[in-house]
Order: C-alpha cells, then sequence, then structure tokens
C-alpha cells in the first residue's frame, strides 16, 4: 500500500513511545506524561455522572452546547480579559483538535508559522502535514521569546506566530511586559498570535497574561484536560477572528463533528472548579525538584509541570535511555526542539515516583561526573 506523500512530513511521537514502553515495564516511575496525577473534583464526576443517566449522549450542535459557550465567554471575559461571544466560540476535541483545525484552516503551502524552540511536539508536524513551513526560533537558555530573534526569523512568508504560556516542555511563563512586546510585535507585522494557554490553571509565580486580550487578531485556545483532571474527555475551545471561528466550525462538522456531548454538559455547570490545592502541591513538587537536582543546571519553571534540565554530558537521548534502564521514564529534548542537550520531567506523578525518580537521576548524573574527574 503506497500512504500519502504527507505522511512523509510527520513522525510518531516520542512521547507515545515512552507511554508503550511503561506498559510493559513493572512499576517505573513514570515522569514522562503531561497528565494531572489527581482525580477530577467530585463536582466533576457527578456533573458527568447527571448526564450519561439524563441521557444527554447524542451529538450537539457543532460549535457546542449554547450553556458551555456561555460559561467559556463569561471566563474568558472575566478571567482573561477577551470579550468573547458566545457565538464566535468553538468547542474543540480538545486543544489538539482546535490546533488541527485552525492549521488546516490557515496554512497553504509554502505559508510560514513562527514558534518558539522548545515547542510543544505537535505544532512543526501539524504545519508541515499541511504542507507549510514551521520556523522554530531559539528561546535558550531564558526559554522566553526574545523579539530580536522573532525579527531576524520574520519574512513575507511569514502568517502566524504560535505562541504556548505556560509553556510545555520548559514551564516558561511569559510576563506582563513580555506579552506586550509580543503583542506590538505581532500587530506591527500583521501577524495572527495562535496562543495555546491549557495550563493557564497551573500557576507557582507572576500571572498569566492572556494575548488575546492585548492583540486583536489573536486564536485563543484552552480547555479542561489539565485543569480538571479529564484529558479522556476530549474537551476544550476556541475563541478569535470570527473569519477563522467561521472556518474552523465548518471543518469540524466534517472531521471531529462535535466533542463528547456528556462532557461538555458536566464542563458547562463546573467551569470554576477549585483545584487550588493540587496546584499548591505541585508547587510543592516543583521546588523539591529544584532543590534536590541542584546538581543540574535548568531554568526554574514558573508554571505548568515540567521541569526542563540540560542533561550531563549534553547529550540527552543518551541520558535518558540510561535513566529508562533504571526504570526513570522522561523525555529526551529532541522530542521539542532541534536541541537535544535537555530532557523533560513532568512532576505530575505520585510523590514517591517522583522520589525515586531523583534519587536515580542524581546516581547517572554522579556517574557521569566521576570518570571525567579522574
Amino acid at each position: 500500500m503506497k500512504l500519502a506523500s504527507r505522511m512523509d512530513h510527520i513522525h510518531s511521537s516520542g512521547i507515545r513511545r515512552v507511554f508503550d514502553l511503561a506498559a510493559k515495564l513493572k512499576d517505573p516511575a513514570n515522569l514522562s506524561i503531561g497528565q494531572p496525577d489527581f482525580p477530577p473534583p467530585k463536582q466533576v464526576l457527578d456533573a458527568a455522572a447527571d448526564a450519561i443517566r439524563g441521557g444527554f449522549s447524542a451529538y450537539t450542535q457543532t460549535q457546542g452546547i449554547l450553556e458551555l459557550r456561555q460559561a467559556v465567554a463569561r471566563k474568558l471575559k472575566e478571567r482573561n480579559g477577551i470579550a468573547a461571544d458566545p457565538e464566535n466560540v468553538l468547542i474543540t476535541s480538545g486543544v489538539m483538535g482546535g490546533i488541527t483545525l485552525a492549521f488546516t484552516a490557515l496554512i497553504d503551502p509554502g505559508d510560514e508559522f513562527m514558534m518558539t524552540d522548545p515547542f510543544f511536539l505537535a505544532y512543526p508536524h501539524l504545519v508541515r502535514l499541511m504542507e507549510g513551513v514551521p520556523v522554530e526560533v531559539d528561546t535558550y537558555p531564558s526559554f522566553l521569546p526574545d523579539i530580536g530573534r522573532l525579527k531576524k526569523a520574520l519574512t513575507e512568508r511569514t502568517k502566524a506566530l504560535v505562541l504556548n504560556s505556560p509553556a510545555n516542555p520548559t514551564g516558561a511563563v511569559y510576563p506582563r511586559s513580555l506579552v506586550k512586546k509580543l503583542a506590538a510585535f505581532a500587530s506591527s507585522n500583521d501577524l495572527l498570535v495562535i496562543s495555546d494557554e491549557i495550563y493557564e490553571r497551573f500557576l507557582y509565580e507572576g500571572e498569566h497574561v492572556s494575548i488575546g486580550s492585548l492583540h486583536e487578531k489573536t486564536l485563543t485556545l484552552n480547555g479542561f484536560s489539565k485543569s480538571h483532571a479529564v484529558p479522556g474527555w476530549r474537551v476544550g475551545y476556541a475563541t478569535g477572528p470570527e473569519e477563522l471561528i467561521a472556518a474552523m466550525k465548518k471543518l469540524q462538522q466534517y472531521t471531529f463533528v462535535c466533542a463528547p456531548s456528556f462532557a461538555q454538559k458536566a464542563l458547562a455547570s463546573t467551569m470554576d472548579a477549585d483545584i487550588w490545592e493540587h496546584v499548591k502541591h505541585y508547587r510543592e513538587k516543583r521546588d523539591r525538584l529544584c532543590r534536590e537536582l541542584k546538581g543540574f543546571r535548568f531554568t526554574k519553571p514558573e508554571g505548568a509541570f515540567y521541569l526542563f534540565p540540560e542533561a550531563p554530558g549534553g547529550d540527552a537521548s543518551a541520558f535518558v535511555e540510561r535513566a529508562i534502564q533504571r526504570g526513570v521514564l522522561v523525555i529526551p529534548g529532541n522530542v521539542f526542539s532541534h536541541r537535544d542537550t535537555h530532557f523533560r520531567i513532568s512532576f505530575a506523578a505520585p510523590d514517591r515516583e517522583i522520589e525515586r525518580g531523583i534519587a536515580v537521576l542524581r546516581e547517572l548524573a554522579q556517574a557521569r561526573a566521576e570518570p571525567a574527574a579522574r
């Protein structure tokens, strides 16, 4: 069978490889997967059970149920400073569904999409799938985009700037002063900004600033997978330029159809589910990692639930392989970057697994350092 040539532009996710490996290992310390390790809040589960028992299982409108779109619009106005009308909110099948619809609607062959490096692994693959050109702009070592570097990467084919704050895999949070500069850069160059804000609720320092509150030509993407601990329910949302949302809605008719109906119903009434204690616990996990891995070089994450340290010796893939052999699952940096110098640790994991992971990583780093000291 001959597959479409577009399949040559994408590769299997390195994260999925580790995820599949975890299923084969006996009791690994799994610090690889980016999903909350706490259960969904009780009110969310109760609302979902009520929706299922109430027979809320049919197709919904393509754009999502009005009740949820109204709740999202209120949240965007009150928390993010984005004046979104419910009619211009699209409920998507997770943020990935929103990204896929947006890239499909926007990219013509040769169009350039600018993004930061490190990046969420799906961004460049999906751009290439649509025959566009991903332009990855280096942000090492701060992991904050530099306006000067963005300007150098800009060409007449640049169509959009993809941002992610709090960021995966680095945990970087863009301060308000930087978001203002990014908005001014996008405005002066007539760029669409695609802002992935799925980790908004996981903030340990500073504040979350939505660039959509400062730059009108912004597609804001968010969802419930992380905040409500329901990644398998696949519910996200998008708002932005009316023409783009209309195009995404049209595409959703022929692809995802609609987000899961029971989940839409449940989340409409639980938008403000309280996860503060879990966020507080994650801050403690982060602080412990930063304290006990002080022999590693890293930029302290201010949000999300990842640490992105430099691998001892500078070869992340080799270091990760040694960690996996010791039963600790982490992700090499080349999954998220052109560099293979760092690796990602997810601290959305039970404390006992983090403890085991710290011990093994420290031992591997020490073993790497000893020959060099002889």
